[in-house]
């Protein structure tokens, strides 16, 4: 915990402990578990109850809020009632203790997605969590034009890659091309008001779901990114060869994709319409392909910064997987 400056100061806190109900003479260890590009999450026993908790550190937003931890928080908060992701229990977004912003949570066992054999856990745990009622909308982002706005962020974010003097021409005007390509489709779609709306979580990784088999003791976790949207961009980003080759080298068939929907949309049996799914599923898979494409771009150059505070091996090599040639080869001829 030496590593953040300030937070083993911070859990000894009374503040801290009685919201936990921890004794205040009790010493709790802390292990680190994980760290993604923006939590580094610590693991915990309670000292009175014995179940597992984990401690989340938040280190920057990609949503660019100024209470990102607190954001998580009201939408995993409001997502309880699904019995698909971990109940809260402490947040801190004031940054008044420390610089950073911190959630406790339930720890959920389970094992990663497999997309050989789990895409029938992972359609039946986003059913639930897709069909799960919203009471306070307003405290999740709606973007008017979904489509538009990830555009909008694409642009963002390899601006970044423009301005650095290590970016490689060809590769600029490969993503450019993409890009322009993508932006006359979006212009052209109108969206129809009556799409059913729901919590959605945007980053459907296999590392973000917990598998334990049958039942309803498969979860998702890590929602750093929630909105309130289409179910479409969901599955897109579930489906997309961007999100599936990120933690793995797999690249769902057209047959696997539609294996998947069919499983979708048996587990939603009826709780809220489906129709006209499939077309705008394969209209954010091709859009979340840009969106992954050009988070690397910038991701790649926010790699080289000597001060950069997380640094993962797998992710600088899958960084550069993502901008080769074949690769961006590959998501052009797909669009």
């Amino acid at each position: 915990m030496e590593r953040i400056q300030g937070l083993r100061a911070y859990v000894e806190r009374k503040e801290y402990k009685k919201a936990l109900g921890i004794p205040a003479a009790a010493v709790v260890v802390y292990s680190l578990l994980a760290q993604g590009e923006y939590n580094i999450n610590y693991l915990f026993c309670h000292p009175v109850s014995g179940k597992k908790y984990l401690l989340r550190v938040n280190c920057g937003s990609q949503m660019h809020l100024e209470d990102q931890i607190g954001y998580e928080y009201n939408a995993l908060k409001q997502l309880e009632r699904s019995g698909r992701t971990p109940e809260v229990f402490y947040v801190d977004g004031t940054r008044k203790h420390l610089n950073h912003g911190i959630l406790v949570m339930e720890f959920l066992e389970g094992r990663t997605l497999n997309y050989r054999t789990d895409l029938k856990y992972a359609a039946e745990c986003l059913a639930d969590i897709h069909g799960t009622p919203i009471e306070k909308v307003q405290e999740l982002l709606r973007p008017e034009n979904p489509l538009k706005a990830i555009l909008e962020e694409c642009g963002q974010m390899i601006k970044v890659y423009d301005q650095s003097v290590l970016a490689v021409s060809d590769k600029k005007k490969q993503i450019h091309r993409m890009l322009d390509k993508m932006w006359s489709r979006a212009e052209a779609i109108k969206q129809k008001k009556e799409t059913y709306h729901c919590c959605i979580n945007t980053e459907l990784n296999s590392t973000n779901f917990l598998i334990n088999g049958e039942g309803k003791n498969n979860y998702l976790i890590d929602w750093e990114k929630p909105l309130y949207g289409m179910i479409a961009q969901d599955l897109g980003h579930f489906l997309a060869p961007t999100t599936t080759f990120w933690k793995t080298d797999v690249i769902l068939t057209a047959e696997e994709s539609q294996l998947f929907l069919e499983l979708y949309i048996k587990a939603v049996d009826g709780k809220f319409p489906v129709e006209g799914l499939a077309e705008e599923v394969n209209l954010f898979i091709m859009i979340t392909c840009l969106r992954g494409i050009t988070w690397c771009a910038m991701a790649w150059v926010q790699y080289q910064e000597p001060d950069r505070m997380i640094f993962n091996e797998s992710t600088f090599r899958k960084l550069d997987a993502y901008l080769s040639k074949e690769f961006l080869d590959n998501i052009e001829n797909r669009l």
